[in-house]
């Protein structure tokens, strides 16, 4: 992806003070008559600027990709996204320092954290799998089980939740804190208005971040660029006929947005474990359903599911190709055995390689977060805990 270029445009604003008359003197009645509105050269008044209206926000986007809608109470300028950008990189964001949005979102993993489950303050294991930060802007509700209306929702839910560990009661003091800082006040004031003896409010940190995550687009890449290798394009041809992945994985982006019910940690019998979107809708026919993952940059952020219970990117293909698990009940509808051969297999992965997402985040600061992505503490690959947060 080629990073997203943020273009400006500065109007010059020009100031032109006005002069009046001098006053007039009636010879014949000797009186003085003053002109209406006269101003003397040494009473006027200066002019203060108006202030600059914000920066046009300009989209430079990569091949393949159309310009992701933006809520209409959170529009997007120059520097909205600059705030954004510096705040998802603040690990003082965190309940306890120790992490910031980044640290679940690394170039190095995919922009994903290499994790099977995430891993929040005090080394709590999350319960679910982080997904990859790139083209979040498409999806219109945020997590696995699309609890959260869009990102501004999604950010103030992880800020306060397992992953940045606040809490709902300590949102709005660490919010006040962040904005107190000196590096930050200027641009709360020209971005918010935020003025002086104002505290900052969780909303706009928000409000911010999620406008810079609208710039992470995942573009240009082989398959955008119509240069597949030969095993990615018999994948291509796979992907969308015999293998029917389109079902799910459509569009731009590669996923509908919906939820599929795959049978990825579906308990057998009873109605244990993560019911998923059944968490957001409590519709019973929602339980064990996850929305379908964008597939760009899915060679590089292992593990996969929900779970993240497969690290192995050809075993889930083959698990996909085959119908999903088919010792559970009621999977989706989509889901068939393809009879894919195994070199049928390999191209399609070949063709999933091919999606690799070619820019990077600009990181700020120290970055590195014990635990990410080094092997998950003792528990953490096992049942999870029953007092574990969803993550994603």
């Amino acid at each position: 992806m080629r990073n997203t270029l943020l273009t400006v445009t500065f109007v010059a604003l020009s100031l032109a003070a006005c002069g009046g008359e001098a006053a007039k003197v009636d010879a014949k009645k000797d009186a003085k008559v003053e002109t209406k509105g006269a101003v003397k050269p040494d009473e006027t008044a200066a002019v203060k600027p108006e202030p600059e209206a914000p920066a046009e926000f300009a989209w430079d986007l990569p091949r393949g990709l159309k310009a992701p809608p933006v809520p209409a109470d959170n529009p997007m300028t120059v520097e909205k996204v600059a705030l954004g950008h510096k705040l998802f990189f603040d690990k003082r964001l965190s309940v306890d320092g120790s992490r910031s949005c980044y640290s679940c979102h690394q170039n190095e993993l995919g922009n994903a954290d290499g994790r099977a489950r995430a891993l929040g303050p005090g080394d709590k294991v999350l319960a679910r799998n982080t997904p990859t930060i790139w083209n979040v802007a498409y999806f219109a509700e945020s997590y696995w089980d699309g609890r959260a209306k869009g990102l501004e929702k999604q950010m103030l839910g992880a800020w306060k939740g397992g992953n940045m560990g606040v809490g709902e009661a300590g949102l709005a003091a660490k919010a006040a804190e962040i904005g107190g800082l000196p590096e930050y006040k200027e641009a709360f004031k020209r971005v918010f208005a935020v003025q002086g003896g104002e505290e900052v409010k969780p909303e706009q940190i928000a409000a911010a971040i999620s406008a810079y995550e609208r710039t992470l687009l995942c573009g240009g890449t082989a398959w955008d660029t119509n240069s597949l290798d030969e095993p990615a394009k018999r994948g291509w041809e796979l992907f969308r006929g015999k293998a029917a992945c389109t079902g799910c994985h459509t569009g731009d982006n590669l996923s509908d947005g919906l939820y599929h019910r795959v049978g990825v940690a579906v308990p057998v019998s009873g109605d244990e474990g993560d019911k998923g979107r059944f968490d957001a809708s409590k519709a019973d026919e929602d339980k064990f359903k996850f929305r379908t993952p964008t597939l760009r940059n899915v060679a590089r952020t292992a593990p996969y599911f929900h779970d993240g219970s497969e690290k192995d990117l050809r075993a889930v293909v083959k698990l996909m190709a085959a119908g999903g698990n088919r010792k559970v009940k009621d999977l989706d509808a989509n889901l068939l055995d393809r009879g894919l051969s195994d070199a049928e297999i390999d191209d399609i992965v070949a063709f999933l390689r091919a999606l690799d997402c070619p820019g990077k985040l600009e990181v700020i600061g120290d970055q590195k977060v014990a635990g990410i992505p080094e092997s998950a503490p003792t528990g953490a690959g096992g049942d999870t805990p029953k007092d574990a947060k969803k993550a994603g």
